[in-house]
């Protein structure tokens, strides 16, 4: 993606399909946090975090946006999809910004149902589990699970694994804490499957990455939070 400096990117949030989309939807969510009940909570203005903190902010709305035109390249019906609050297993699955559009955004679960239709379970998968791969057990607040740590995000996975033992850690948005050593599943009869809704999640962050990077481009100082190109990002767990 091109990241020169032009006038093609002043007041733009990004480029979707070669077309400047503006920013002002932008600044205005931004204002609307600061102005919140949560806004003692956030970074201070003009730090390296409220500079992740607008990154993360710009993707979000970013992938609001290709799937409102992905749902209309479709002809979708986006008023027809349903509200959904996701538990932290789904946050994980889907990423922290891909989670927090599907919550905020009809078009985005739109997408989701028709892009997933047809999935079910996903043996050939390599994250699927084996039988008999070590599972983590996380806590998180919505409860406890079992998760393959190649399943996780990999800084969620690297902070786990740095942490004393049974300390919670927190990265982009995500809070758990591995409850005891890896669990082992059961050695007999044939791999499982990944649950139907687990391979659904995969099959849409793999569709998503692919149109983002087919139909998006992204402007200096709006890139991903987690691109190790750009300036502010230091991952500390």
């Amino acid at each position: 993606m091109t990241h020169s400096h032009d006038h093609r990117y002043v007041g733009v949030l990004g480029l979707l399909d070669g077309r400047p989309l503006p920013r002002a939807e932008l600044d205005r969510r931004l204002a609307a946090m600061r102005a919140g009940p949560r806004s003692s909570a956030l970074p201070l203005a003009g730090s390296a975090e409220d500079r992740q903190l607008t990154r993360w902010v710009a993707q979000v709305l970013l992938t609001e946006r290709l799937c409102e035109a992905e749902a209309a390249d479709r002809g979708l019906d986006v008023a027809g999809a349903p509200y959904a609050r996701l538990d932290q297993r789904a946050a994980v699955g889907l990423g922290s910004i891909t989670a927090a559009a599907y919550e905020g955004n009809a078009a985005v679960r739109a997408v989701y149902l028709a892009v997933t239709a047809g999935v079910t379970a996903a043996p050939e998968e390599p994250a699927a589990p084996g039988p008999a791969g070590p599972l983590w057990r996380l806590s998180t607040p919505d409860g406890e699970f079992d998760a393959h740590p190649d399943s996780l995000p990999r800084d969620l996975a690297a902070a786990l694994r740095a942490a004393p033992a049974g300390d919670r850690v927190t990265v982009r948005g995500w809070t758990a804490r591995l409850v005891a050593a890896p669990v082992q599943e059961p050695a007999a009869g044939p791999a499982p499957d990944l649950p139907a809704e687990a391979a659904r999640r995969l099959a849409f962050v793999r569709w998503l990455d692919a149109a983002r990077a087919r139909r998006l481009e992204l402007v200096p100082g709006l890139e991903h939070p987690g691109d190790p190109a750009q300036p502010d990002n230091h991952h500390r767990h």
